[in-house]
């Protein structure tokens, strides 16, 4: 099979490699469409470690995949629960199922997690192995590019869920990268009246509109129609002279990150989910926290949403169209993401799509 090997920054080589044995309880599965995430440019450029004993490769990068199942293992084969040709997408992130986080269904705290595409070989590649529990057949309705994003969504859906939305309230969401874009339709789906999204570029506040946005404002270029010099001010403005009982953050931008809480009011909720450094440190008033009763949350991975993501998806809640901004082949991998970081063109999501 053709993979992308990647070797250390900025080294990554199409190679021919065998294609995966599979163990009892794995499926192998013929890779269709794979997303570029973030993390895939940060391990590429060096700037994030791999989860390997040194923190390096050798390593088939990519986890945001969908696929034909082209093998399956004899434990779920005797269960069941694929046929070859079944049409799936993965769950990257692959919990042991027996800590005493996992007993307490919190997988994305388990710490014993092995996770596809960072501590082993992932969907740069025409084929992947992966365990049972962790491949989902997706209906017919989802296409594979459609589901290559499934991970990201779910994540944003259980973001979204932790904020707790009340039908008709006003939700303010930072950030128009693939994950503010999709919590912007998610939070509409939850029931919010007004969504409005906060960003440095026109290019990415247009894409929220066409995600469903109600308002957009610019906090950056003066030169924008939906420039605003005190957000917090229009936010009022918009929501009748009050500010907002949700925010949700999804972006890593500490100026947006504490901006979050002038926005917000009284008895408000805050979901944090962007990644800042390691370093970056949130200030908050607490008195006037605790007078107002505010309720922080942090939001990391993806347990126990799956159903509703493609649930999502395929009853239209979610359009990922506007998303998808740029395609690329597996030849064309290593192009794509120095493309998506580096292209002074505008774009949000790009996707390595397969023969």
């Amino acid at each position: 099979m053709k993979v992308q090997n990647f070797y250390e920054p900025m080294v990554m080589k199409l190679e021919e490699h065998d294609i995966p044995q599979i163990a009892d309880n794995e499926v192998l599965v013929k890779v269709k469409a794979v997303g570029i995430c973030g993390s895939d440019i940060s391990y590429y450029y060096g700037h994030s470690p791999l989860d390997t004993p040194d923190g390096k490769g050798p390593m088939y990068l990519g986890h945001e995949a969908s696929g034909v199942v082209a093998e399956v293992g004899s434990i779920p084969k005797k269960l069941g629960l694929f046929n070859e040709g079944d049409r799936v997408a993965l769950n990257p992130v692959q919990q042991c199922n027996a800590c005493p986080a996992c007993m307490r269904g919190e997988f994305n705290t388990c710490s014993h997690v092995e996770t596809i595409g960072v501590s082993v070989n992932g969907c740069f590649a025409e084929y992947v192995k992966v365990k049972y529990t962790h491949v989902y057949k997706i209906p017919d309705e989802v296409s594979f590019e459609d589901a290559a994003l499934a991970e990201p969504l779910a994540c944003a859906t259980h973001a979204v869920q932790r904020l707790d939305v009340q039908l008709g309230q006003t939700v303010v969401v930072y950030g128009t990268g693939g994950i503010g874009l999709m919590q912007v339709q998610l939070a509409k789906a939850a029931g919010a009246g007004k969504v409005i999204v906060v960003a440095r570029k026109d290019y990415g506040l247009g894409k929220a509109l066409e995600c469903g946005a109600t308002h957009v404002i610019n906090n950056t270029d003066t030169d924008s129609k939906y420039y605003a010099a005190d957000v917090a001010a229009r936010v009022a403005e918009i929501n009748n002279g009050e500010k907002a009982p949700r925010a949700i953050v999804a972006t890593s931008n500490m100026d947006a990150l504490q901006d979050a809480l002038k926005v917000t009011g009284a008895c408000s909720t805050i979901v944090y989910f962007g990644l800042p450094g390691p370093d970056d440190l949130l200030q908050v008033p607490v008195l006037e926290a605790i007078q107002s009763e505010r309720t922080l949350k942090f939001a990391w991975l993806a347990p126990l949403v799956w159903d509703n993501v493609f649930a999502v998806i395929a009853s239209g809640q979610v359009n990922l169209s506007p998303i998808i901004t740029n395609r690329f082949s597996l030849e064309d991998a290593e192009k794509g993401i120095v493309f998506m970081k580096e292209a002074k063109e505008p774009k949000v999501k790009g996707v390595i799509l397969f023969d």
